[in-house]
């Protein structure tokens, strides 16, 4: 993994990356050195985007770099290396865009991904709720076929850049005629949508993305706001799903390694009795192992990236949860151990450390806790019986 913002990494990542995924890395971090960790969202965003990297996930015929998550979570990894990491392209692009592509309508393709690819436009996602989490199967918000569409009922929280969004993919659940159960589907709704509200959610996670809370009284929509099949249920869902824990994954490696870069640099130059910290091992071993664990979830993320570019579902899912899973502990310990080798400098500002203890842990929370991570390693790869 190549980073000029990682401790000495080697050129070992030409041996299972690509010479073009190298050259995309570079190019990446580059853009991200550019902006730093003091960057402004919107410019970066939008520079990002007409450099074609918002969009590198998403299909030529409509704007994007025809690749898949490989190529969008080196993107994200490397811009959250920088210390400027995009959390929409968690959302936008990876989960909303990836979904349209694969099961949109033509006239939803046209009408959404150029925009998603180029940045010019953003789509939030509504998944979780207040009494289900991120459960789809005891999700709540409803939706009832009319004669001319759809009506849309529920409420959903923490949804990620509501604001600055122009619509939201929001999970509803309607009804099957034949046995009566409800089904996970899809829905695009208009940020202006008539019922369609929205509270910000006061936070104490420093990040331009706000966090909201949804509500969804009697919104109306047309027909063509359901994407794809109606009979598709998880289908369709896990398809967004996935890549949503594979950018999570990249997101955390990048944190990370911006962290841990800090950390190296500081264990350098700070001298104690005209020695440099980082030639003690009480300094040194900690962060050669933080080093270790977020090159060893990176590594389960491009399995991940690759498994679901090659189109096997069921292979990306236990191995995306298992890089989001790798990579929000390796994170989490590489910032405490940042933090603690700057000492009190590891508080100030001027190191932008601080702010990255609590945003470490949004990974081991979002978009599943840990413990679902290994309800569903224990129960699909090992064959254990449930509890629940």
């Amino acid at each position: 993994m190549s980073s000029s913002n990682s401790s000495n990494s080697t050129n070992s990542s030409s041996i299972i990356e690509s010479p073009e995924h190298t050259a995309l890395r570079a190019a990446v971090a580059a853009l991200g050195r550019r902006h730093g960790p003091g960057f402004d969202r919107a410019t970066l965003w939008a520079e990002a985007g007409k450099l074609g990297y918002l969009g590198v996930n998403l299909p030529e015929e409509y704007g994007g770099g025809g690749g898949g998550m490989a190529e969008l979570s080196i993107v994200l990894e490397e811009a959250g290396a920088a210390g400027a990491p995009l959390l929409m392209m968690v959302v936008s692009p990876a989960i909303c865009g990836t979904v349209i592509a694969r099961f949109g309508t033509e006239e939803q393709k046209r009408a959404w991904l150029p925009g998603l690819a180029d940045g010019s436009r953003t789509m939030a996602f509504g998944i979780t709720e207040p009494d289900a989490g991120s459960n789809s199967h005891r999700i709540t918000t409803t939706a009832t076929r009319t004669e001319d569409g759809w009506v849309l009922n529920g409420r959903k929280v923490f949804v990620s850049g509501v604001d600055i969004a122009d619509a939201t993919l929001i999970v509803g659940r309607t009804s099957d005629a034949r046995t009566g159960t409800l089904k996970a589907c899809l829905f695009i709704v208009p940020r202006d949508a008539p019922g369609f509200g929205r509270r910000q959610i006061e936070m104490e996670l420093a990040a331009d993305e706000k966090q909201f809370e949804l509500t969804l009284d009697d919104v109306h929509l047309p027909a063509d706001a359901l994407v794809g099949d109606e009979d598709a249920g998880l289908l369709q869902l896990f398809a967004g799903l996935n890549p949503e824990r594979i950018m999570t994954a990249a997101f955390a490696i990048g944190m990370g390694r911006y962290a841990l870069g800090q950390a190296v640099r500081y264990a350098k130059e700070r001298q104690v009795w005209k020695t440099p910290i980082g030639a003690h091992q009480a300094i040194a071993h900690p962060l050669a192992q933080a080093h270790i664990e977020l090159e060893l979830a990176a590594l389960m993320m491009r399995k991940a990236a690759a498994l679901y570019d090659a189109g096997d579902d069921m292979g990306a899912g236990e191995a995306a949860n298992m890089a989001k899973y790798a990579a929000a502990e390796a994170c989490v310990r590489a910032v405490d151990q940042s933090v603690h080798t700057l000492g009190g400098n590891g508080l100030t500002k001027e190191f932008g450390l601080a702010r990255l203890i609590t945003a470490a842990r949004v990974a081991r929370i979002a978009p599943v806790s840990r413990e679902m991570i290994l309800n569903f390693v224990s129960h699909q790869s090992l064959g254990l019986p449930k509890s629940y």
